[in-house]
């Protein structure tokens, strides 16, 4: 583990506020932890399948192959502000643009709004981009939505994108996961607690493993080139590794990379942190490899 990560490990538990904080802190908490943009990249504000969204892009020269970006944040919390310099990392790598939707969050909207939202800006990107040419990547509750807007899209016949990219993915909201309570000492970015009050406010009256709300538990056969990355140390380690199983089981293409010693959603450190700049080059790559 480099010097980097040692430090952010240990800054980290300092960092994240106890489940006593309240959404509306903890949306102004990581928005306020947004980092910037690589100076190579721009972005405006747009409006995608009636969802506002942000687009980033190269401020020169012109991108091949585009990225629906699906923040995390437990469906209650993260924007495109908090998220979009990840993104453009993923997006950049690859030689692509991004569009990071601000789809609604709960409990002012509980499912299905945000997964609506979700389609519905896929489905608008369809008529800009090809197909072969579009991806969708998420992280923790985006990298759920990122599968559930997978599994929705093979169910409505339409085009799948060439790839798609979950990072730390939270596809299981039962919470019931060996990993959630073996792995809290060693994850310092998520807590158990947190996830457990988000998913009671995303989900509402619908059960906890209905199969969008978990895509665990939904249908697995026909997605597009998965790839899945989780560190080692996380509470999540469970749903990512349990993903990837029930993809091989239903046929499908899915790589499964774990990162030892790394937390949940590492990857938001690049690039100050080596680890993190690493794991989001072998994502670019691997979109590359899966678009035209």
């Amino acid at each position: 583990m480099s010097i980097r990560a040692r430090l952010f490990r240990t800054s980290l538990r300092a960092f994240i506020q106890g489940p006593e904080a309240t959404i509306d802190q903890q949306r102004r908490s990581i928005n306020r932890a947004a980092l910037p943009l690589p100076r190579s990249e721009r972005q405006r504000q747009i409006v995608v399948g009636g969802v506002p969204a942000v687009r980033v892009e190269p401020k020169r020269g012109a991108a091949h192959g585009h990225v629906l970006y699906l923040h995390g944040g437990g469906y209650c919390i993260g924007s495109p502000r908090s998220h979009a310099s990840l993104a453009a990392r993923l997006a950049k790598g690859a030689g692509m643009s991004t569009t990071v939707v601000d789809y609604r969050l709960a409990p002012e909207h509980v499912y299905p709004a945000g997964l609506d939202d979700c389609i519905s800006a896929y489905e608008a990107l369809l008529s800009e981009f090809p197909a072969s040419s579009l991806t969708i990547a998420g992280d923790s509750a985006g990298g759920g939505a990122t599968i559930a807007t997978l599994q929705r899209i093979r169910d409505r016949g339409l085009e799948m994108p060439a790839a798609a990219v979950v990072l730390s993915p939270w596809v299981d909201l039962t919470g019931t996961a060996p990993s959630m309570h073996e792995r809290a000492d060693r994850d310092p970015m998520l807590r158990a607690e947190h996830l457990s009050k988000f998913g009671d406010a995303y989900r509402g009256a619908t059960a906890a493993d209905q199969h969008e709300v978990s895509p665990l538990f939904g249908d697995l056969f026909g997605l597009c080139p998965l790839l899945v990355q989780v560190g080692s140390d996380e509470i999540l380690f469970d749903n990512a590794a349990m993903l990837a199983d029930r993809i091989v089981a239903a046929d499908g293409n899915v790589t499964l990379e774990v990162f030892d010693g790394m937390w949940h959603v590492f990857q938001v450190f690049a690039p100050m942190m080596p680890e993190a700049s690493a794991a989001l080059a072998s994502a670019s790559r691997f979109l590359i490899r899966h678009s035209k």
